[in-house]
Protein backbone atom coordinates (compact mmCIF):
# COMPACT_ATOMS: atom_id res chain seq x y z
CA UNK A 1 0.00 0.00 0.00
CA UNK A 2 2.53 2.43 0.58
CA UNK A 3 4.68 1.52 -2.24
CA UNK A 4 1.42 2.36 -3.95
CA UNK A 5 1.24 5.70 -2.82
CA UNK A 6 4.40 6.22 -3.05
CA UNK A 7 4.30 5.61 -7.07
CA UNK A 8 1.50 7.50 -7.50
CA UNK A 9 3.03 10.58 -5.93
CA UNK A 10 5.35 10.46 -8.93
CA UNK A 11 2.18 11.31 -11.23
CA UNK A 12 1.32 14.52 -11.62
CA UNK A 13 -2.47 14.14 -12.04
CA UNK A 14 -2.89 11.43 -9.19
CA UNK A 15 -0.43 13.64 -6.47
CA UNK A 16 -2.91 16.94 -7.51
CA UNK A 17 -6.40 14.80 -6.57
CA UNK A 18 -4.27 13.37 -3.65
CA UNK A 19 -3.18 17.11 -2.47
CA UNK A 20 -7.03 18.08 -3.41
CA UNK A 21 -8.92 15.59 -1.39
CA UNK A 22 -6.48 16.55 1.78
CA UNK A 23 -7.24 20.17 1.55
CA UNK A 24 -10.58 19.42 1.74
CA UNK A 25 -10.81 16.99 4.31
CA UNK A 26 -8.35 19.97 6.07
CA UNK A 27 -11.04 22.40 5.23
CA UNK A 28 -13.70 20.06 7.21
CA UNK A 29 -11.79 19.90 10.27
CA UNK A 30 -11.28 23.87 10.50
CA UNK A 31 -15.06 23.98 10.08
CA UNK A 32 -15.10 21.26 12.84
CA UNK A 33 -13.72 23.21 15.48
CA UNK A 34 -15.70 26.56 14.55
CA UNK A 35 -17.98 27.42 17.06
CA UNK A 36 -21.69 28.83 16.67
CA UNK A 37 -22.76 31.77 17.89
CA UNK A 38 -25.05 31.40 21.50
CA UNK A 39 -23.80 28.23 22.62
CA UNK A 40 -21.91 27.92 25.38
CA UNK A 41 -18.40 26.31 24.53
CA UNK A 42 -17.63 25.99 28.42
CA UNK A 43 -20.81 23.70 28.78
CA UNK A 44 -20.68 21.51 25.79
CA UNK A 45 -17.04 20.58 26.39
CA UNK A 46 -17.71 19.21 29.94
CA UNK A 47 -20.92 17.07 28.50
CA UNK A 48 -18.42 16.23 25.46
CA UNK A 49 -15.97 14.95 28.79
CA UNK A 50 -18.81 13.00 30.71
CA UNK A 51 -20.71 11.50 27.05
CA UNK A 52 -21.41 7.78 27.10
CA UNK A 53 -24.34 5.77 25.14
CA UNK A 54 -25.43 7.00 21.45
CA UNK A 55 -23.88 10.69 22.10
CA UNK A 56 -20.07 9.15 22.65
CA UNK A 57 -20.81 7.33 18.91
CA UNK A 58 -22.04 10.76 17.33
CA UNK A 59 -19.24 12.41 18.98
CA UNK A 60 -17.23 9.85 17.58
CA UNK A 61 -18.24 9.91 13.98
CA UNK A 62 -18.14 13.81 13.94
CA UNK A 63 -14.94 14.22 15.08
CA UNK A 64 -15.97 15.60 18.44
CA UNK A 65 -18.36 18.23 16.40
CA UNK A 66 -21.78 16.93 17.88
CA UNK A 67 -21.21 16.87 21.86
CA UNK A 68 -19.17 20.38 21.32
CA UNK A 69 -21.94 21.93 19.18
CA UNK A 70 -19.75 23.36 16.70
CA UNK A 71 -20.55 24.30 12.88
CA UNK A 72 -20.32 20.89 11.40
CA UNK A 73 -21.93 19.25 14.54
CA UNK A 74 -24.56 17.46 12.05
CA UNK A 75 -21.88 16.00 9.59
CA UNK A 76 -22.80 14.04 7.09
CA UNK A 77 -25.37 11.88 8.81
CA UNK A 78 -28.27 13.96 6.99
CA UNK A 79 -26.49 13.55 3.65
CA UNK A 80 -26.15 9.62 4.23
CA UNK A 81 -29.67 9.01 5.37
CA UNK A 82 -31.03 10.89 2.03
CA UNK A 83 -28.79 9.02 0.05
CA UNK A 84 -30.27 5.79 2.01
CA UNK A 85 -33.98 7.19 1.32
CA UNK A 86 -33.42 7.99 -2.42
CA UNK A 87 -31.33 4.79 -2.91
CA UNK A 88 -34.98 3.04 -1.23
CA UNK A 89 -37.08 5.14 -3.25
CA UNK A 90 -35.87 4.32 -6.64
CA UNK A 91 -36.12 0.29 -6.10
CA UNK A 92 -40.30 1.09 -5.37
CA UNK A 93 -41.04 4.17 -7.45
CA UNK A 94 -40.79 3.89 -10.85
CA UNK A 95 -40.10 7.60 -12.14
CA UNK A 96 -36.66 7.60 -9.74
CA UNK A 97 -35.94 4.02 -11.03
CA UNK A 98 -36.04 5.17 -14.86
CA UNK A 99 -33.80 8.27 -13.70
CA UNK A 100 -31.59 5.35 -12.07
CA UNK A 101 -31.37 3.80 -15.67
CA UNK A 102 -30.71 6.85 -17.73
CA UNK A 103 -27.19 6.83 -17.32
CA UNK A 104 -25.23 9.82 -16.85
CA UNK A 105 -28.00 12.60 -17.15
CA UNK A 106 -30.50 10.19 -14.64
CA UNK A 107 -27.39 10.28 -12.04
CA UNK A 108 -26.81 13.69 -11.98
CA UNK A 109 -30.68 13.86 -11.66
CA UNK A 110 -30.52 11.76 -8.64
CA UNK A 111 -28.04 13.52 -7.14
CA UNK A 112 -29.88 17.00 -7.19
CA UNK A 113 -32.84 15.30 -5.81
CA UNK A 114 -30.68 13.80 -2.79
CA UNK A 115 -29.09 17.29 -2.34
CA UNK A 116 -32.74 18.92 -1.81
CA UNK A 117 -33.80 15.88 0.58
CA UNK A 118 -30.13 16.16 2.21
CA UNK A 119 -31.35 20.52 3.01
CA UNK A 120 -34.58 18.98 4.21
CA UNK A 121 -33.22 16.72 6.75
CA UNK A 122 -30.63 19.26 8.02
CA UNK A 123 -33.23 21.93 8.23
CA UNK A 124 -35.45 19.31 10.70
CA UNK A 125 -32.29 17.76 12.48
CA UNK A 126 -30.97 21.22 13.33
CA UNK A 127 -34.12 21.98 15.07
CA UNK A 128 -34.33 19.40 17.43
CA UNK A 129 -30.54 19.79 17.90
CA UNK A 130 -31.23 23.37 18.89
CA UNK A 131 -34.01 21.56 21.39
CA UNK A 132 -31.40 19.30 22.42
CA UNK A 133 -28.93 21.88 23.30
CA UNK A 134 -31.39 24.21 24.81
CA UNK A 135 -32.97 20.85 27.15
CA UNK A 136 -29.24 20.60 28.25
CA UNK A 137 -28.53 23.85 29.30
CA UNK A 138 -25.91 24.75 26.47
CA UNK A 139 -27.03 28.01 25.32
CA UNK A 140 -25.66 31.27 26.52
CA UNK A 141 -27.76 33.04 28.98
CA UNK A 142 -28.78 35.92 26.59
CA UNK A 143 -30.00 33.12 23.68
CA UNK A 144 -32.62 31.81 26.62
CA UNK A 145 -36.26 32.72 24.85
CA UNK A 146 -34.31 34.18 22.27
CA UNK A 147 -36.39 33.90 18.64
CA UNK A 148 -33.36 35.62 16.74
CA UNK A 149 -30.79 33.03 18.25
CA UNK A 150 -32.69 29.99 17.50
CA UNK A 151 -32.97 31.12 13.68
CA UNK A 152 -29.21 31.72 14.02
CA UNK A 153 -28.37 28.37 15.64
CA UNK A 154 -30.55 25.92 13.05
CA UNK A 155 -29.33 28.19 10.29
CA UNK A 156 -25.73 28.14 11.29
CA UNK A 157 -26.46 23.84 11.96
CA UNK A 158 -28.46 23.61 8.34
CA UNK A 159 -25.37 25.89 6.59
CA UNK A 160 -23.14 23.56 8.15
CA UNK A 161 -24.29 20.00 7.36
CA UNK A 162 -25.51 21.63 3.41
CA UNK A 163 -21.27 22.25 3.21
CA UNK A 164 -20.20 19.08 4.32
CA UNK A 165 -22.02 17.21 1.63
CA UNK A 166 -20.84 19.71 -0.66
CA UNK A 167 -17.03 19.01 0.53
CA UNK A 168 -17.75 15.03 -0.01
CA UNK A 169 -18.59 15.58 -3.54
CA UNK A 170 -16.28 17.76 -4.21
CA UNK A 171 -14.14 15.16 -3.68
CA UNK A 172 -16.23 12.30 -5.30
CA UNK A 173 -15.42 14.84 -8.28
CA UNK A 174 -12.35 15.85 -8.34
CA UNK A 175 -10.48 13.88 -5.54
CA UNK A 176 -9.14 10.39 -4.60
CA UNK A 177 -11.61 8.00 -2.83
CA UNK A 178 -15.56 8.18 -1.49
CA UNK A 179 -15.96 11.53 0.14
CA UNK A 180 -18.52 10.48 2.58
CA UNK A 181 -16.17 7.50 3.67
CA UNK A 182 -13.05 9.97 3.69
CA UNK A 183 -15.07 12.00 6.41
CA UNK A 184 -16.06 9.54 8.61
CA UNK A 185 -12.26 8.26 8.40
CA UNK A 186 -11.26 11.42 9.58
CA UNK A 187 -13.43 12.11 12.33
CA UNK A 188 -12.79 8.58 13.80
CA UNK A 189 -8.92 9.10 13.41
CA UNK A 190 -9.17 12.48 15.14
CA UNK A 191 -10.50 10.96 18.18
CA UNK A 192 -7.37 8.54 18.16
CA UNK A 193 -5.74 10.61 20.92
CA UNK A 194 -8.67 10.69 23.29
CA UNK A 195 -8.56 6.97 23.03
CA UNK A 196 -5.04 6.09 23.75
CA UNK A 197 -5.78 7.85 26.77
CA UNK A 198 -8.58 5.69 27.84
CA UNK A 199 -6.61 2.90 27.39
CA UNK A 200 -3.60 4.59 29.61
CA UNK A 201 -6.06 5.11 31.98
CA UNK A 202 -7.29 1.59 32.29
CA UNK A 203 -4.11 0.88 32.23
CA UNK A 204 -2.70 2.43 34.98
CA UNK A 205 -5.40 1.52 37.13
CA UNK A 206 -7.87 5.50 36.94
CA UNK A 207 -10.96 3.93 35.65
CA UNK A 208 -10.58 0.03 37.79
CA UNK A 209 -9.99 -0.49 41.16
CA UNK A 210 -6.97 -2.54 40.65
CA UNK A 211 -4.39 -2.05 38.30
CA UNK A 212 -4.38 -5.50 36.91
CA UNK A 213 -7.04 -5.37 36.17
CA UNK A 214 -7.18 -1.91 34.25
CA UNK A 215 -3.72 -3.58 32.28
CA UNK A 216 -6.02 -6.53 31.29
CA UNK A 217 -8.94 -4.45 30.07
CA UNK A 218 -6.26 -2.61 28.05
CA UNK A 219 -4.12 -5.04 26.80
CA UNK A 220 -7.28 -7.01 25.90
CA UNK A 221 -8.77 -4.14 23.88
CA UNK A 222 -5.72 -3.52 22.10
CA UNK A 223 -5.15 -6.96 20.91
CA UNK A 224 -8.66 -7.78 19.93
CA UNK A 225 -8.51 -4.63 18.04
CA UNK A 226 -5.30 -5.97 16.18
CA UNK A 227 -7.49 -9.34 15.74
CA UNK A 228 -10.64 -7.18 13.69
CA UNK A 229 -8.00 -5.65 11.69
CA UNK A 230 -6.50 -9.11 10.69
CA UNK A 231 -10.20 -10.11 10.08
CA UNK A 232 -11.42 -6.99 8.32
CA UNK A 233 -8.44 -7.34 5.49
CA UNK A 234 -8.94 -11.01 4.88
CA UNK A 235 -12.51 -10.31 4.28
CA UNK A 236 -11.58 -7.73 2.10
CA UNK A 237 -9.36 -10.06 0.34
CA UNK A 238 -11.37 -12.81 0.07
CA UNK A 239 -13.02 -13.83 -3.28
CA UNK A 240 -15.15 -16.73 -5.09
CA UNK A 241 -13.66 -17.42 -8.58
CA UNK A 242 -15.68 -19.00 -10.53
CA UNK A 243 -13.99 -20.56 -13.52
CA UNK A 244 -14.76 -19.50 -16.97
CA UNK A 245 -14.05 -21.01 -20.19
CA UNK A 246 -13.96 -19.54 -23.70
CA UNK A 247 -15.07 -21.08 -27.24
CA UNK A 248 -12.71 -21.62 -29.70
CA UNK A 249 -13.58 -19.41 -32.69
CA UNK A 250 -11.86 -18.61 -36.10
CA UNK A 251 -11.20 -15.48 -37.66
CA UNK A 252 -9.86 -15.39 -41.40
CA UNK A 253 -6.30 -17.63 -40.83
CA UNK A 254 -6.12 -17.38 -37.18
CA UNK A 255 -8.16 -18.64 -34.09
CA UNK A 256 -8.94 -17.22 -31.25
CA UNK A 257 -10.60 -18.06 -27.51
CA UNK A 258 -10.10 -21.50 -25.91
CA UNK A 259 -8.96 -19.93 -22.93
CA UNK A 260 -9.86 -20.71 -19.01
CA UNK A 261 -10.41 -17.83 -17.21
CA UNK A 262 -12.06 -16.77 -14.08
CA UNK A 263 -15.18 -14.44 -12.88
CA UNK A 264 -13.81 -13.14 -9.58
CA UNK A 265 -16.66 -12.58 -6.74
CA UNK A 266 -15.18 -10.56 -3.30
CA UNK A 267 -16.72 -11.65 -0.33
CA UNK A 268 -17.23 -8.03 0.81
CA UNK A 269 -18.28 -6.56 -2.16
CA UNK A 270 -20.00 -3.67 -0.34
CA UNK A 271 -17.28 -1.85 1.33
CA UNK A 272 -18.02 0.01 4.62
CA UNK A 273 -21.39 1.31 3.20
CA UNK A 274 -23.69 -1.31 5.15
CA UNK A 275 -21.80 0.02 8.28
CA UNK A 276 -22.15 3.39 7.47
CA UNK A 277 -25.68 3.04 6.40
CA UNK A 278 -26.88 0.83 9.15
CA UNK A 279 -25.33 2.67 12.24
CA UNK A 280 -27.01 6.15 10.62
CA UNK A 281 -30.59 4.23 10.90
CA UNK A 282 -30.13 2.53 13.61
CA UNK A 283 -28.99 5.54 15.83
CA UNK A 284 -32.35 7.31 14.42
CA UNK A 285 -34.96 6.40 17.27
CA UNK A 286 -32.24 7.29 20.23
CA UNK A 287 -31.24 10.37 18.92
CA UNK A 288 -34.66 11.47 18.23
CA UNK A 289 -35.14 10.51 21.94
CA UNK A 290 -32.23 12.70 22.79
CA UNK A 291 -33.66 15.54 21.32
CA UNK A 292 -37.38 15.71 22.59
CA UNK A 293 -35.51 15.00 25.90
CA UNK A 294 -38.90 12.64 27.04
CA UNK A 295 -40.18 12.60 30.87
CA UNK A 296 -38.24 10.50 33.18
CA UNK A 297 -39.89 7.23 33.66
CA UNK A 298 -42.47 7.71 30.98
CA UNK A 299 -43.84 5.64 28.22
CA UNK A 300 -41.77 7.81 25.61
CA UNK A 301 -38.48 7.57 28.37
CA UNK A 302 -39.22 3.59 28.10
CA UNK A 303 -39.60 3.25 24.52
CA UNK A 304 -36.09 5.25 23.24
CA UNK A 305 -34.46 3.70 25.77
CA UNK A 306 -35.12 0.17 24.44
CA UNK A 307 -33.32 1.59 21.57
CA UNK A 308 -30.60 3.36 23.53
CA UNK A 309 -26.70 1.93 22.04
CA UNK A 310 -26.27 -0.08 25.61
CA UNK A 311 -29.33 -2.23 24.74
CA UNK A 312 -29.83 -5.72 23.50
CA UNK A 313 -32.18 -4.56 20.41
CA UNK A 314 -29.50 -1.86 19.64
CA UNK A 315 -26.89 -4.88 18.81
CA UNK A 316 -29.94 -7.13 17.32
CA UNK A 317 -30.59 -4.45 15.09
CA UNK A 318 -27.07 -3.39 14.02
CA UNK A 319 -26.63 -7.52 13.16
CA UNK A 320 -29.67 -7.72 10.70
CA UNK A 321 -29.11 -4.12 9.16
CA UNK A 322 -25.68 -4.43 8.23
CA UNK A 323 -26.65 -7.40 6.53
CA UNK A 324 -30.17 -6.32 4.91
CA UNK A 325 -27.85 -3.17 3.69
CA UNK A 326 -25.09 -5.28 2.02
CA UNK A 327 -27.41 -7.51 0.13
CA UNK A 328 -29.28 -3.79 -1.16
CA UNK A 329 -25.98 -2.45 -1.80
CA UNK A 330 -25.41 -5.72 -3.67
CA UNK A 331 -28.95 -5.64 -5.87
CA UNK A 332 -27.85 -2.18 -7.30
CA UNK A 333 -24.05 -2.07 -7.79
CA UNK A 334 -24.10 -6.29 -9.17
CA UNK A 335 -25.93 -7.11 -11.97
CA UNK A 336 -25.74 -11.03 -12.62
CA UNK A 337 -27.99 -10.76 -15.96
CA UNK A 338 -25.54 -8.59 -17.51
CA UNK A 339 -22.28 -10.46 -16.50
CA UNK A 340 -24.18 -13.60 -17.91
CA UNK A 341 -24.59 -11.53 -21.41
CA UNK A 342 -21.14 -10.74 -21.50
CA UNK A 343 -19.90 -13.94 -21.32
CA UNK A 344 -22.18 -15.23 -23.70
CA UNK A 345 -21.26 -12.50 -26.18
CA UNK A 346 -17.70 -12.92 -25.93
CA UNK A 347 -18.31 -17.07 -26.25
CA UNK A 348 -17.65 -17.58 -22.38
CA UNK A 349 -19.30 -20.39 -20.74
CA UNK A 350 -19.11 -21.42 -16.74
CA UNK A 351 -18.25 -25.40 -16.98
CA UNK A 352 -21.62 -27.52 -16.47
CA UNK A 353 -23.85 -24.58 -16.76
CA UNK A 354 -25.54 -23.39 -19.68
CA UNK A 355 -25.19 -19.91 -21.26
CA UNK A 356 -27.84 -17.07 -20.56
CA UNK A 357 -30.67 -17.87 -18.05
CA UNK A 358 -29.10 -20.52 -16.03
CA UNK A 359 -25.69 -18.58 -15.56
CA UNK A 360 -27.51 -15.92 -14.08
CA UNK A 361 -29.03 -17.94 -11.92
CA UNK A 362 -26.29 -19.72 -11.27
CA UNK A 363 -24.00 -16.35 -10.56
CA UNK A 364 -27.15 -15.08 -8.76
CA UNK A 365 -27.44 -18.18 -6.02
CA UNK A 366 -23.45 -18.15 -5.74
CA UNK A 367 -23.56 -14.09 -5.26
CA UNK A 368 -26.43 -14.80 -2.42
CA UNK A 369 -24.59 -16.93 -0.35
CA UNK A 370 -21.24 -15.18 -0.51
CA UNK A 371 -22.80 -11.88 0.13
CA UNK A 372 -24.18 -13.40 3.42
CA UNK A 373 -21.01 -14.75 4.51
CA UNK A 374 -19.41 -11.37 4.10
CA UNK A 375 -21.99 -9.58 5.61
CA UNK A 376 -22.09 -11.79 8.68
CA UNK A 377 -18.75 -11.60 9.20
CA UNK A 378 -18.68 -7.55 9.10
CA UNK A 379 -21.76 -7.89 11.40
CA UNK A 380 -20.17 -9.75 13.73
CA UNK A 381 -17.19 -8.04 14.14
CA UNK A 382 -19.25 -4.72 14.61
CA UNK A 383 -21.58 -6.18 17.20
CA UNK A 384 -19.16 -7.91 19.26
CA UNK A 385 -17.78 -5.44 21.42
CA UNK A 386 -21.87 -4.64 22.08
CA UNK A 387 -21.77 -8.00 23.26
CA UNK A 388 -19.26 -7.86 25.62
CA UNK A 389 -20.45 -4.15 27.18
CA UNK A 390 -23.52 -5.78 27.89
CA UNK A 391 -22.26 -9.24 29.69
CA UNK A 392 -19.60 -7.05 31.52
CA UNK A 393 -22.54 -4.53 32.98
CA UNK A 394 -21.11 -1.30 30.56
CA UNK A 395 -17.68 -1.61 32.06
CA UNK A 396 -16.34 -1.45 28.91
CA UNK A 397 -18.65 1.33 27.08
CA UNK A 398 -16.04 3.40 25.94
CA UNK A 399 -15.36 0.12 23.24
CA UNK A 400 -18.94 -0.26 22.37
CA UNK A 401 -18.15 1.15 18.90
CA UNK A 402 -15.15 -0.03 18.36
CA UNK A 403 -16.18 -2.82 15.86
CA UNK A 404 -18.10 -0.11 13.56
CA UNK A 405 -14.92 2.44 14.13
CA UNK A 406 -12.51 -0.57 13.31
CA UNK A 407 -14.30 -1.59 10.15
CA UNK A 408 -14.89 1.94 9.06
CA UNK A 409 -10.90 2.48 9.19
CA UNK A 410 -10.02 -0.40 7.97
CA UNK A 411 -11.83 -0.16 4.57
CA UNK A 412 -11.77 2.51 4.05
CA UNK A 413 -7.97 2.49 3.69
CA UNK A 414 -8.48 -0.73 1.64
CA UNK A 415 -10.96 0.87 -1.02
CA UNK A 416 -9.20 4.18 -1.25
CA UNK A 417 -6.05 2.28 -2.48
CA UNK A 418 -7.59 0.15 -4.60
CA UNK A 419 -9.12 3.19 -6.03
CA UNK A 420 -5.75 4.48 -6.31
CA UNK A 421 -4.20 1.48 -7.93
CA UNK A 422 -6.98 1.67 -10.42
CA UNK A 423 -6.38 4.74 -11.75
CA UNK A 424 -2.49 3.97 -12.27
CA UNK A 425 -4.01 1.14 -13.70
CA UNK A 426 -5.84 3.21 -16.82
CA UNK A 427 -2.99 5.39 -16.95
CA UNK A 428 -0.80 2.29 -18.00
CA UNK A 429 1.38 2.54 -15.10
CA UNK A 430 3.17 -0.63 -13.98
CA UNK A 431 5.32 0.34 -11.14
CA UNK A 432 3.09 -0.89 -8.28
CA UNK A 433 3.14 -4.04 -9.57
CA UNK A 434 6.60 -4.56 -9.22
Amino acid sequence: MFQTLKNAWHMTDLRKKILFSLFILLLYRIGSQIPVPFVSAAVSGSIAESSQGLMQYLNILTGGAFANATLFALNISPYITASIVIQLLAVAIPALERLSKEGEDGRKKLNQITRYVTVALSLLTAVGYYFMLKNYNMLTDNAQGNVFAAVVIVACYCAGSSLVMWLAEKINESGIGNGVSLILFVNIISRAPSIVYGLYQYATGVKTEHLWTGILVAVGAVVLGLVMVVLIVFINDSERRLPVQYAKKVVGRKMYGGQNSTLPIKLNNTGVMPIIFASSIVSLPATIGMFVNPKAGGFWDKFFKVFDSGSPLYAVLTFVLIIAFAYFYILISFNPVEVSNNLKKNGGSIPGIRPGKPTSDYITKVLNRITLIGAIFLSFIAVFPMILNLITGNAMSGLTFGGSSIIIIVGVVIETAREIEGQMTMRHYKGFLE
